[in-house]
């Protein structure tokens, strides 16, 4: 669902993510960072506040959250901190003169299949001009039918499942969900499959 109002919660996977950037706070400082899909940016103002580079972004076609954005810097004494609109799967300016970066976050990008394919273009594309990067990605699982495994297989992308339990991110209170429901929270780090040289 094309809705800003998605990108203004702080939804549990971004506080996921966020506690496994804080458990590596100490690799942060000096890494060029790029958040995807942020809204209210936790995890991209996390690694911010933690010492990275980061620049944030959301849809081009939503200013209210590239605002939410803005917004957050300015709450956490960030106002130095690039937002941009990049568009999933939408190769624009902006995107092809995005600087060298080392980590791509996303917080719950994959809720909606239709998008899918998108976001993965998107991941490649910047896997692709930045091959040792990584994208560190928390997503909730909402059906057991959806998958991007084929995805990933198309785009040459390999994933590495992160449990929640080695950064501390199993408690109840951190990883759980006030919607209906017992809802899952995942984490993997998707990578390309094969780098150069390789």
């Amino acid at each position: 669902v094309l809705d800003s109002r998605y990108g203004m919660y702080v939804w549990p996977c971004a506080v996921v993510l966020a506690q496994y950037l804080w458990a590596h706070r100490r690799s942060l400082p000096g890494k060029r960072v790029l958040e995807i899909g942020a809204g209210v940016s936790l995890p991209g103002v996390v690694a911010a506040r933690c010492g990275a580079q980061v620049i944030l972004s959301d849809s081009e076609e939503l200013p209210q959250c590239l605002q939410s954005c803005r917004s957050s810097c300015l709450m956490n004494r960030l106002p130095h901190v690039p937002v941009l609109g990049l568009t999933w799967g939408r190769v624009s300016p902006e995107l092809l003169s995005l600087a060298p970066i080392d980590i791509i976050l996303g917080s719950d990008l994959f809720f909606d299949p239709k998008d899918f394919e998108d976001i993965l273009t998107t991941i490649y594309f910047l896997l692709e001009k930045n091959p040792h990067a990584q994208f560190w990605t928390t997503y909730q699982v909402r059906s057991a039918d959806w998958s991007i495994e084929a995805l990933l297989y198309k785009w040459n992308l390999k994933s590495i499942h992160v449990p929640l339990h080695s950064f501390g991110a199993d408690k109840e209170h951190l990883a759980s969900s006030s919607m209906p429901g017992r809802h899952t929270i995942e984490m993997m780090i998707i990578s390309l499959a094969q780098s150069e040289g390789t």
